[in-house]
């Protein structure tokens, strides 16, 4: 054999062996140190306080942590804004994402889902003594809050277009303006508007409508074509869903605003393909 061909041989062994230390290919994922990526500002499902994280998003992104093999002390949470959760999961800057992040096949063009977790649905969120807000329906003359570019507020300019609409930068802004009585509703998510319900400070001043008015099914994002990390988040839910952990993570992050999970929760997670 020439030494050229052992150079060959040589140098080859040396790639696969790199790749290999690198963790390359789909299904190479270090189950034993995740990067989580939630939310950091949403109060009941993923809000970082100092140097906690605590709602429902971060309950089910440990449970799940802990049915792969990591321990809570070694997840290392990842900000996630909506705009940047595909190129967080592409880039492998986190593992998973468990941010509110509705399945469309749109995302999953880029991304595969895990899940559903949770059925969520875009409802109201007004005074607890408003009874005259009953449902999009009601919205006609009444100021309707939501933030800049929301899909959720143009969903319901559509229905109502007699509603005035007020476009603000945070959600945050909207719950402010709501119990200062300058606006009569704010529209998003309900699992988000029960978050901000069920803070000490709102205590008794804002309470969800309840009459949902579209379908969101939360999955949990991760790298495409990593088909044997998808079953085994899949199992994971599927677990916190039967031995009860799943309806004791939604009690405690969003129970205070007396909010009840839509039809169809607890959901069944699809099949990974």
């Amino acid at each position: 054999m020439s030494w050229k061909k052992i150079g060959a041989i040589v140098a080859a062994g040396a790639l696969a062996l790199s790749l290999s230390a690198c963790g390359g290919g789909a299904g190479s994922t270090d189950l034993a140190n995740l990067k989580i990526g939630i939310k950091f500002d949403q109060p009941g499902l993923g809000l970082k306080t100092g140097d906690t994280y605590s709602g429902l998003d971060v309950d089910v992104a440990t449970y799940i942590a802990g049915k792969l093999g990591t321990t809570a002390d070694k997840i290392q949470w990842i900000q996630a804004p909506s705009a940047q959760r595909e190129t967080l999961i592409e880039t492998g800057q986190v593992d998973l994402v468990v941010a509110t992040y509705s399945i469309n096949d749109e995302r999953k063009k880029k991304v595969d889902f895990a899940g559903p977790y949770f059925i969520a649905g875009q409802d109201l969120l007004v005074r607890s003594d408003d009874t005259s807000i009953t449902g999009p329906e009601s919205l006609d003359g009444k100021k309707l809050c939501s933030v800049t570019g929301s899909t959720s507020a143009q969903n319901v300019q559509k229905k109502v277009p007699g509603v005035n609409l007020q476009e603000f930068g945070t959600y945050s802004e909207c719950v402010t303006a709501l119990v200062a009585g300058t606006i009569d509703a704010l529209t998003t998510d309900d699992t988000i508007l029960a978050g901000y319900a069920a803070q000490a400070q709102y205590a008794g001043k804002l309470k969800v409508v309840g009459a949902p008015f579209s379908t969101e099914n939360y999955g949990v994002g991760l790298k495409k074509g990593n088909t044997d990390l998808c079953n085994k988040v899949t199992d994971a839910i599927k677990s916190m869903i039967s031995d009860g952990s799943w309806q004791k993570a939604v009690d405690a992050n969003l129970g205070a605003a007396n909010y009840k999970a839509p039809a169809g929760n607890p959901p069944t997670p699809a099949a990974c393909s």
